[in-house]
């Protein structure tokens, strides 16, 4: 068994090695399938962190209700083989389970210029890149079809959901390639983010797995709706990729912050200020968390400053 903390350690070490923190490098996204296996051995269910969020039906595993038994298939689990029909027949058989073949994992990927602000490691839009394509690999060795939708701030790229490596890896070299490109996009259009959830709510069939990954502190109410209506007929998880200094000001001092032709000056020596600016981070999070408490969805926050894994659990 292999211990979380040795884990975190692992891939804490490892990240640091690639990447520039700009933009998601596609050495990286491929690299993060060699994670799998590991997140697959541990058996560890102690939160890493407070924040901490448990995806407990995302990837459900094999199908409890066998559909039939058929001649066994090149890239067949062998744990499904029926070993006494397999004797009988004197050639292998496997156990087919009716949900392997309906389950869907969906991804909605924010790169839009919300997400390109890190004060440490690497943007947010970077995590969130690694993050999509760690559920891309989990679902290609769980055997469930991987859909993506990468949205840009402007336009949207549509991947409909399949199970093969090659098209996992399609996925990664153009995620890359929108994460690079991303990088001199300082327009975020309210309503081609809504165009973008709109097609993805079109796609997803009921009863799959839709990740919404992005950055919940600036998501407007423009939006529930089509959240709500992935939630009613799906399992639907919202990661929220923060940074540590959205949750706390800086140490005391004056700061200017930059955006395009946009400035912004700060004084976190202020106590009044410093109050206001963590209950304005409380109040977001808590109007999210209530919100998707009352649509049965789950809410994941997501340190940026931290591995990309350290606060996930896949069960």
């Amino acid at each position: 068994m292999i211990k979380l903390d040795k884990i975190k350690n692992f891939f804490q070490k490892d990240e640091s090695q690639h990447g520039n923190g700009l933009s998601a490098d596609l050495s990286e996204l491929m690299g993060m399938r060699r994670y799998v296996s590991i997140i697959r051995n541990t058996k560890d269910k102690a939160a890493s962190s407070v924040d901490s969020g448990n995806i407990k039906s995302a990837f459900r595993g094999r199908g409890i209700e066998m559909e039939e038994i058929r001649q066994y298939q090149f890239g067949d689990d062998i744990r499904d083989i029926d070993w006494r029909v397999t004797a009988r027949m004197n050639e292998p058989y496997t156990k087919v389970y009716a949900q392997e073949r309906n389950r869907e994992i969906y991804v909605w990927l924010d790169l839009s210029p919300i997400m390109l602000f890190g004060s440490k490691t690497e943007l947010k839009s970077v995590t969130a890149a690694k993050i999509a394509a760690l559920l891309g690999w989990i679902a290609l060795d769980n055997k469930d079809r991987f859909g993506c939708v990468v949205f840009d701030g402007q336009q949207s790229w549509l991947f409909k959901p399949r199970n093969d490596r090659s098209y996992i890896a399609a996925i990664c070299k153009k995620i890359a390639e929108i994460s690079q490109k991303a990088l001199n996009n300082s327009r975020n259009d309210t309503d081609a983010k809504l165009k973008s959830l709109k097609m993805l709510s079109r796609q997803v069939k009921k009863d799959g797995s839709v990740f919404i990954i992005s950055s919940m502190m600036f998501w407007e109410e423009i939006y529930n709706s089509d959240l709500a209506y992935l939630a009613k007929n799906n399992r639907l998880f919202l990661f929220n990729i923060y940074d540590e200094l959205e949750r706390k000001a800086p140490r005391s001092g004056q700061y200017m912050a930059q955006f395009g032709e946009d400035r912004l000056t700060i004084d976190s020596s202020n106590k009044e200020y410093n109050k206001n600016y963590r209950d304005y981070f409380a109040k977001k999070y808590q109007e999210r968390h209530d919100w998707c408490k009352h649509f049965g969805c789950q809410l994941v926050d997501f340190s940026q400053n931290s591995s990309v894994i350290r606060n996930l659990k896949i069960f």
